[in-house]
């Protein structure tokens, strides 16, 4: 191995070739950095200066300071609206969180694999819409509705399933984690495919069944996915608007409005782009400091 004294010396000529090189990298990549930072950062910034400002996109803006936050702060919908969004993030990671990785494991143990990661993946492919409207039809609360049809073999129901303030929340997180598990389930699996043999070889012949490999060897291998893949979920259910917004609008009785549904509203309802920038900027902040929460608490456990 060469040493210090070795290396050889930067002349003139290395340094300008370098410098060249260096700037031809810089204007190759300068037109997408240029198109990201317009699409992606403009809006943002643009929002945060709303923010501040008393507009509907038609008159001339007004600065308003914090009136924006105050209004939003005193809306008594966003008590509701907070409650109904961690209530759907808890069910959704309670209910939705295990799925994936249980069918990633299960297919990864299948013989014709691809054939049942097709069936899994299938709700991804379907439209959201789509989705939505198909499960809508499944949730009708008469006794016709495909769910009340099944629950009248055993002898239970109809259930009023969207039009019940109790039982409309969860409605939706069955439908969210039936459309979202698909793609998930394929991360896990493409994880699976690098975790090493010897490890489930050495787990066999020390006389590990299934659910003792799995413990043992796949969730410590795969620990760093799920613990990324995770936060991912919370930031994306935190932003649930589709399903609220498609299945019940937010009713009955405000039992499934969201803090995305009422950003919704305030701007495509009310046309005050002031107050939804303002509730934007809030739950940007919000999750922003949960992430760093979430990455603090789990860093110790991601570098064991």
């Amino acid at each position: 191995m060469a040493t210090a004294a070795e290396l050889p010396l930067p002349t003139p000529t290395r340094t300008r070739r370098r410098r060249r090189i260096n700037g031809a990298a810089i204007l190759f990549a300068l037109p997408g950095l240029l198109a990201f930072g317009y699409f992606a950062w403009g809006p943002i910034i643009r929002g945060v200066i709303m923010s501040w400002q008393r507009t509907n996109l038609i008159d001339p803006a007004t600065w308003v300071g914090w009136s924006n936050f105050e209004f939003v702060l005193q809306n008594p919908v966003l008590g509701q609206a907070v409650l109904n969004t961690v209530v759907f993030m808890v069910l959704s990671v309670v209910l939705g969180f295990p799925v994936p990785l249980v069918l990633a494991v299960l297919i990864s143990e299948l013989r014709h694999r691809q054939l049942y990661l097709a069936l899994a993946f299938l709700p991804v492919v379907i439209p959201p819409v789509v989705g939505i409207l198909l499960w809508k039809v499944f949730y009708d609360p008469s006794a016709q509705g495909l769910f009340n049809q099944v629950l009248s073999v055993v002898g239970v129901g109809p259930l009023p399933w969207l039009n019940d303030a109790t039982l409309a929340l969860p409605a939706l997180v069955i439908e969210s984690v039936w459309a979202a598990a698909g793609s998930t389930m394929v991360i896990y699996v493409a994880a699976l495919a690098g975790v090493r043999t010897e490890l489930y070889e050495a787990a066999e012949l020390d006389g590990a069944g299934l659910i003792r490999r799995i413990v043992s060897v796949t969730l410590p291998q795969l620990r760093g996915v799920i613990l990324v893949l995770l936060l991912l979920q919370l930031i994306g259910v935190a932003q649930v608007f589709a399903e609220p917004f498609l299945f019940t609008g937010g009713g009955p009785n405000n039992a499934t409005v969201t803090v995305m549904l009422l950003i919704y509203r305030y701007a495509f309802i009310s046309g005050d782009f002031g107050a939804a920038s303002a509730l934007s900027v809030m739950l940007a902040v919000v999750l922003a400091l949960l992430s760093l929460l979430y990455l603090r608490a789990t860093r110790r456990w991601s570098t064991d």
